[in-house]
């Protein structure tokens, strides 16, 4: 204890959180630690033999030795599935949504579509693939697809997935550090950064992306609000434990609001960060996001979880081995885009892509499907997505938008005269004629 209450919170754009001695001056945790040292180990010999306590983000989202940058466990051989893994139709109705928002704002002639995080690739190829059976609707845009990936790993996988391999590194002195053209035509950019994206009308995609950002953790006690930190085991000296910071933090001064009423809240200031760079792009070049996710609307407390194998994973127990994550408080992203966009949601993601047309897609599929198996697959993988039991009430979708999209701007000649704007696809029930 006397050790912690000499601390203080340093915060780095590698999104960990270091703690340092403000008395003594050495760093807590160094980014030079050998890899090989465990996560444990390593914060403990660089504190000197002085038991540090780390911001729970380092431990969530460490960028030099973490889980996604090295592993990236997507699919049935991994640690997690995601929805486009299950289903073809789920990305294919993402697509079929961009192609409506474009649609609705009058046709814009260049058309970037920006993927956070984009996994394997799977669901930028089913848009693709859409985009490809609608070519004739887009033939007089420029479309070009830019990928926002960090992990090595992914980028090559998501290269394979795409262009067949057929990609090559970007000069130093372009943002984006590796370009190809996919199989059906269309110039891929890969970038580390969003902030690397050019400019330009653009529509913005999050599948599954903010939930695995880093987080804070704080507890309310007697004493006011405390942050959780991440702390060495006495007890047993290469295993962390959770602690509470002894006075507040600077975190806790920044990201509780005076009107919060839960007991335990979960923060990831850099999806507040993310938000409204998408906001402000949105609101400078035109064009849409797209965010679905593991979520809530400001209810929810402790979500921070663990998955290996599909299964339950004890976060703290190998840290960097796990997918980490926590549920996307869907209220905080509305709050950080400050109003220079109108958002829409979160809506369950059965209700989604119910309203997206799913129900008539599957029949259309059952129809032309020849075999048993083929049938019971489509089923099986309708289910996964929309039963609530499953994947249908567990994931949210949310959108920024630009103001003119949901209203008409203000205008002193003949408002009467305005034509109703077209209803956003997705969070709006599907009308038949």
């Amino acid at each position: 204890p006397s050790y912690l209450d000499a601390c203080e919170v340093v915060s780095l754009k590698d999104r960990r959180l270091w703690w340092r001695s403000c008395s003594e001056g050495h760093p807590v945790c160094s980014p030079a630690e050998p890899a090989e040292l465990s996560p444990a180990r390593a914060c403990y010999r660089a504190a000197r033999g002085k038991p540090p306590a780390l911001g729970i983000s380092w431990l969530s989202g460490n960028r030099g030795s973490g889980y996604y940058t090295r592993r990236g466990g997507v699919g049935e051989s991994g640690d997690f599935i995601t929805s486009p893994e299950i289903s073809q139709v789920f990305g294919e109705l993402i697509g079929i949504w961009y192609i409506s928002e474009w649609m609705a704002m009058g046709k814009p002639s260049t058309f970037q579509l920006v993927e956070l995080g984009p996994g394997r690739g799977t669901l930028t190829e089913d848009i693709l693939r859409v985009f490809q059976q609608l070519a004739s609707v887009l033939s007089k845009c420029d479309v070009s697809v830019h990928l926002v990936e960090v992990s090595p790993k992914l980028s090559e996988i998501q290269a394979v997935m795409l262009t067949g391999g057929k990609v090559q590194p970007s000069p130093e002195d372009e943002s984006a550090y590796m370009k190809g053209i996919s199989k059906t035509g269309i110039p891929i950019f890969w970038y580390r950064d969003i902030q690397d994206v050019p400019p330009g009308y653009s529509f913005y995609l999050a599948h599954e992306f903010f939930d695995a950002l880093p987080i804070h953790k704080f507890q309310r006690t007697e004493k006011g609000w405390r942050e959780v930190l991440v702390d060495i085991d006495p007890e047993v000296p290469d295993q962390l434990r959770f602690v509470l910071s002894p006075s507040r933090t600077p975190a806790t001064q920044n990201f509780i609001q005076p009107e919060e009423t839960r007991d335990h809240v979960e923060v990831c200031p850099e999806a507040g960060v993310i938000v409204q760079r998408l906001a402000s792009r949105i609101e400078k070049d035109g064009g849409a996001a797209l965010v679905a996710d593991y979520g809530h609307d400001g209810t929810k407390t402790d979500t921070f979880r663990g998955f290996r194998n599909h299964k339950l994973h004890d976060v703290l127990s190998a840290p960097g081995t796990a997918d980490l994550t926590a549920d996307v408080d869907f209220s905080y992203l509305r709050k950080m885009a400050r109003g220079k966009t109108a958002t829409l949601g979160p809506i369950k993601q059965r209700e989604f892509l119910k309203n997206m047309g799913i129900d008539l897609r599957l029949q259309v599929l059952l129809q032309n499907s020849g075999d048993t198996a083929t049938r019971e697959q489509l089923l099986h993988s309708y289910d996964m997505l929309m039963n609530p039991e499953k994947m249908g009430d567990c994931f949210n979708f949310f959108a920024l938008l630009p103001h003119q999209r949901l209203a008409h701007p203000d205008k002193k000649d003949k408002p009467e005269s305005k034509s109703p704007l077209p209803p956003v696809a997705g969070f709006n029930e599907l009308l038949l004629k």
